[in-house]
């Protein structure tokens, strides 16, 4: 009888093991379909992580440790005031607070660590990384991931710039109609300077009965040479929203997933879709299984379309009106990255050149 390790060899990028069944007990447990070796240090991100795969694999090919790597770039991200999808200057909630969300996983060790709807620390990704070095939890929320982080030394922090109070002034002013908040040509006081649109980058948008919603998020995985994986999300979350809410990012199996032995994958866009689907774990399983990080992706999205049955989360043609997008990695440094739908991109970092790439896709847009 062949051993179940070729058994996968043969199967692999068929699909999900289809027709497994019975047949082979314990299927997607034990040796993955993809085997370890030396490989070269690749690191993938949504696309606002160009100088985050960059540091990354700088790091790791200097020796560091994969997660340290992986935080130290995306910390470029959460301290920089001019992006507004992550930590520092990011886009407030309902009540003009800008509350963050990150999670950490360390392959080698199979560590965990996450915090949700932290107020005033830049990067909370760090402190996601401590929640996992320094307690035996991986989540922590609200004003106790904020006690924690001052415990651990982190400094407390405005983190609404100017930029973003104003974007949050114009949205609470453009809301309704009947209330007392009021746009300068409705004073006579002044132009009407609307802001820039967002990139596709790190930020999707979000139709919605209030017009269009943004939300942003940063991803970053990376492998090393010796094939030890590592990856982080982080966020601030969806525009505007209610105080309190958490998406998919600190969440450990959605906005991402780390399997030493497999690969990592994590995401972006509307996070309720992808906890409702398990995204990021599912995207590992389907790698485990033999699907390519591409191919994994695609298939996880599908997983979307399929449980997104609300009419106000749907198109007039019944597809999602949001955006999700998925990047991953696997063991033997393949990677790929995936949307529901076309033109957007994600970054990476591979054989010493940094680059962006177009993202595989559902469905083309409707222009």
């Amino acid at each position: 009888m062949a051993s179940r390790r070729d058994f996968l060899k043969t199967t692999a990028g068929v699909g999900a093991a289809v027709g497994l069944g019975s047949a082979v007990p314990k299927p997607l447990i034990g040796a993955p379909a993809v085997h370890r070796r030396v490989v070269t240090p690749v690191s993938v991100a949504s696309g606002n992580g160009l100088e985050a795969v960059d540091t990354a694999v700088r790091a790791v090919n200097a020796g560091g440790d994969t997660l340290e790597a992986v935080v130290e770039g995306v910390n470029v991200v959460e301290r920089d005031p001019n992006d507004s999808s992550v930590g520092f200057g990011g886009l407030p909630n309902l009540d003009g607070v800008v509350q963050l969300d990150s999670s950490v996983m360390h392959g080698p060790s199979r560590g965990a660590g996450a915090v949700a709807c932290i107020e005033g620390i830049k990067t909370p990704s760090r402190v996601a990384m401590d929640v996992m070095r320094y307690t035996d939890h991986v989540l922590l929320v609200g004003k106790g991931a904020q006690r924690f982080a001052l415990s651990m030394g982190y400094p407390l922090e405005n983190l609404l710039t100017e930029r973003s109070r104003r974007r949050w002034i114009e949205w609470r002013a453009r809301m309704s109609d009947r209330d007392d908040y009021l746009v300068p040509p409705e004073t006579g006081s002044g132009n009407d300077e609307p802001f820039e649109d967002e990139d596709s980058y790190g930020t999707n948008l979000i139709d919605s009965h209030d017009g269009v919603r943004p939300q942003g998020t940063i991803n970053c995985n990376v492998i090393n040479r010796e094939g030890d994986i590592s990856g982080v999300t982080t966020t601030s979350g969806l525009a505007w929203k209610v105080p309190g809410r958490v998406g998919d990012s600190p969440i450990v199996g959605a906005g991402l997933y780390v399997d030493n032995d497999v690969g990592a994958c994590g995401s972006t866009g509307r996070g309720e879709a992808v906890i409702k689907t398990c995204g990021s774990h599912s995207v590992v399983e389907l790698m485990r299984s033999g699907m390519s990080p591409t191919d994994a992706c695609l298939e996880a999205l599908r997983r979307i379309v399929t449980f997104t049955v609300e009419p106000r989360l749907r198109n007039d043609d019944g597809r999602p009106n949001f955006g999700v997008n998925y990047y991953a990695i696997n063991k033997n440094g393949e990677y790929g990255g995936a949307a529901i739908y076309a033109g957007a991109r994600f970054a990476v970092c591979v054989d010493g050149e940094t680059r962006r790439e177009e993202s595989a896709y559902l469905f083309e847009r409707d222009r």
